[in-house]
């Protein structure tokens, strides 16, 4: 599979472009960026070429892996999908629903495939437990939390502006639920209110009836960082394994996944339209935090 990638900063530095350099199945013809100079750069560093032209790459590959900010990505997704090209996304897909069903409506329109990078569910150990406890079932109640210090260390991440704006709700909260959905089902309504820095506490109600609560944030003390998953129910309790292994292996697997939905035309787990559900338990959690109310969502069709 032919890929290019969209985005030159520090996510696309790190992990995209070293993956899509080292996959054996993967062809990476080359990178285009919003600075010139840094796709250049990149470029040469993985022995492929930048591309000044987006429609010109886009011509030349069979998918696209974006790392860029999501207000960005989710316009360059439906500009990707009507070119042809398959999507390898990253979370949140959008920072506003229209704009998710925007993405999905356009990848769905031109038959292309999509995955969303959502890091855990392409951990080996940690993909099979969210299988295993989701056939299991009768759970009574789930908690996430999941607290990063992005802005209290020095991560390469602290200066990004749409972090600064969005915060953890819309950084790590996409995790948190890409584990918790599987598993306890819809989220039909949520609750959230404000912790310390930009810290935001969820109580969400699943289809399954079970409750869950989920912690985000991203100005946790470095001491106290972390993620953790604990299920309570009939059958006892489970806690998310840790991962062994870094994004970029989990990386690789989302590739490979993206190629097995493009060959089979079987859509993933993980496609547009879960990252679609994702971004309006996102969107009704700031409606929440703005109005002081709960907010409920509609439940999602079936999937076919």
């Amino acid at each position: 599979m032919r890929f290019g990638l969209l985005g030159t900063g520090p996510w696309a530095t790190a992990v995209h472009a070293p993956v899509l350099a080292a996959h054996t199945d993967v062809e990476f013809v080359g990178v285009w960026g919003r600075r010139q100079e840094a796709a250049a750069e990149l470029a040469a560093s993985c022995g492929t070429r930048p591309y000044q032209d987006l429609d010109a790459l886009l011509a030349d590959v069979d998918a696209v892996a974006v790392a860029l900010p999501p207000a960005v990505q989710s316009g360059l997704a439906v500009r990707a999908a009507e070119a042809g090209c398959h999507l390898l996304l990253d979370k949140p897909l959008a920072v506003t629903v229209p704009e998710a069903r925007e993405a999905v409506s356009a990848a769905a329109d031109a038959g292309v495939a999509s995955v969303v990078f959502f890091t855990t569910r392409f951990g080996v150990e940690q993909s099979d437990w969210i299988s295993e406890q989701a056939a299991v079932g009768g759970w009574f109640t789930g908690r996430a939390d999941w607290l990063g210090a992005v802005f209290t260390s020095d991560s390469p991440f602290a200066a990004s502006p749409w972090r600064r704006e969005k915060g953890a709700l819309w950084d790590v909260g996409p995790h948190a639920l890409s584990v918790l959905l599987p598993v306890l089902g819809e989220v039909t309504e949520v609750t959230a209110v404000r912790g310390p820095g930009d810290t935001v506490h969820l109580v969400c109600r699943h289809s399954s009836g079970a409750a869950a609560t989920a912690t985000l944030s991203l100005t946790a003390p470095p001491a106290a960082s972390g993620a953790t998953v604990e299920l309570r129910g009939e059958s006892g309790v489970a806690v998310l394994p840790e991962r062994n292994d870094g994004p970029a292996a989990a990386l690789h697997r989302a590739v490979d996944a993206l190629r097995k939905a493009a060959a089979t035309g079987v859509p993933h787990p993980c496609d547009a339209a879960f990252g679609l559900r994702v971004v309006e338990v996102l969107a009704a959690a700031e409606h929440s935090l703005a109005t002081g109310t709960t907010a409920a969502l509609a439940t999602a069709a079936p999937r076919p």
